[in-house]
């Protein structure tokens, strides 16, 4: 019989886990979903274009284990090599994996105090021994700070939620002083004003670069994400990969994301929609008085000035709008807004005028 503590049956490990908790996935299709960071526009077209009958019919047969095709063409876009990439069903398998492949030292794995919060989940999940590094009092990361003997190192490159970047040479001039161990950036949203550090891969052997398809390409739902280092890093994720599952990625997601992946115009289009969207909402939640981060993701991080964060995101949810807000110490004063259309951005700004004057 399940308790309040869970059931009579779990292990006491589990009973323990403090798991992560994904964004709110309303039922209800009519509220404007500003809250998990989706992109407000469709796949490509060439998705549409390859799931056809023959892809369906083939459903009956196991995926490639090794996502050949899918490796070509993600190491081609980044100018690596097949051996360099390594393919997940989704970023968070990819991290997971890199947890257990890489972070499992006899010393602690660094992270910001602000960050991604399936960090803290996988470490607890892994056993992995942690020194959270607190972010600096303008949120941005501090890499002098990690100057310190440690097991690896992780953080998102723009940070979450946060959405501040840092630039590509201080991540460089971490990697030339932290050569003991691995470090994964993280680029989930480094499409949306960033450069990617796949570009320092094959100088640094100990650097690993995860990024998603389900920001920039549109296909948070068929779960494809990746990973970019030296071939050795990849050998050791695919050792744990095989030791786990060895067909994460299916048929019609890798036929999905190759022909995401080669449509670089309209992936360019799109990205550039979100962009303009991004800027002209975070002028106007500037002129209600909030005060933005400046992002360089497709969502904002804003500290009302009026009423508390918690009252706009649940005053809100009464007009149909969800957004994020996360009540922790040093955050719980902000909201984390997804850019979405432009209509959908419209009528957010309209509901806080509302809001601005309760």
């Amino acid at each position: 019989m399940t308790t309040q503590s869970g059931s009579p049956y779990w292990s006491g490990f589990v009973a323990g886990l403090d798991p992560y908790v994904p964004g709110e996935q309303p039922k209800d299709l009519n509220l404007i979903k500003l809250n998990t960071n989706e992109n407000p526009y469709p796949p490509s077209p060439k998705v549409l274009e390859v799931l056809r009958k023959d892809t369906v019919d083939l459903l009956r047969l196991y995926p490639d284990p090794t996502s050949s095709a899918l490796k070509q063409v993600i190491a081609e876009v980044n100018h690596l090599q097949s051996e360099q990439v390594f393919v997940g069903n989704g970023s968070d398998e990819v991290l997971a994996l890199a947890f257990m492949t890489f972070f499992k030292q006899g010393k602690p794995l660094l992270y910001p105090d602000i960050t991604y919060g399936f960090y803290q989940a996988y470490c607890k999940l892994f056993d992995i021994e942690v020194d959270i590094i607190p972010l600096a009092d303008d949120f941005s990361i501090d890499f002098s700070a990690y100057d310190r003997p440690n097991g690896g190192i992780i953080f998102p490159n723009p940070n979450a939620p946060t959405s501040l970047l840092k630039p590509l040479s201080e991540i460089e001039a971490l990697l030339k002083r932290n050569t003991d161990s691995v470090v994964v950036v993280d680029e989930a949203y480094i499409d949306f004003g960033g450069r990617s550090a796949a570009s320092l891969v094959d100088s640094y052997p100990n650097l690993l670069v995860i990024q998603t398809m389900s920001k920039s390409r549109s296909l948070a739902g068929i779960r494809v994400g990746f990973a970019l280092g030296h071939a050795e890093l990849i050998e050791g994720m695919e050792r744990v990969k095989n030791s786990f599952n060895s067909y994460p990625v299916d048929r019609m997601a890798e036929a999905s994301a190759i022909a995401a992946m080669n449509d670089t115009p309209y992936f360019e289009e799109t990205v550039a929609k979100v962009i303009a969207t991004r800027e002209w909402a975070s002028e106007q939640l500037e002129a209600l008085g909030y005060d933005v981060l400046p992002s360089k993701t497709n969502f904002l991080f804003a500290r009302p000035s009026r009423q508390t964060a918690e009252f706009v995101f649940k005053t809100l949810r009464e007009k149909n709008i969800v957004i994020r807000y996360f009540q922790r110490p040093r955050i719980d004063g902000y909201v984390r807004i997804t850019i979405g259309t432009d209509a959908e951005m419209q009528a957010l700004v309209n509901a806080l005028r509302e809001i601005d004057v309760l």
